[in-house]
């Protein structure tokens, strides 16, 4: 059995790049709600609230 390590180190660079989109989604996502939640947030009218 041969491992080809010019393959290796290419699928690395390849499955670095997809774990670095998925992050950069998951940033992207987590700003987003962040933002929305700043822009709506708690109103003093709520009745769930108890502050």
């Amino acid at each position: 059995m041969n491992i080809n390590w010019d393959l290796v180190v290419d699928c690395l660079g390849i499955m670095g790049k997809g774990m670095l989109g998925i992050f950069l989604v998951i940033a992207v996502i987590w700003a987003l709600v962040a933002l929305l939640n700043k822009v709506t947030g708690k109103r003093g009218g709520e009745s769930g609230s108890q502050e």
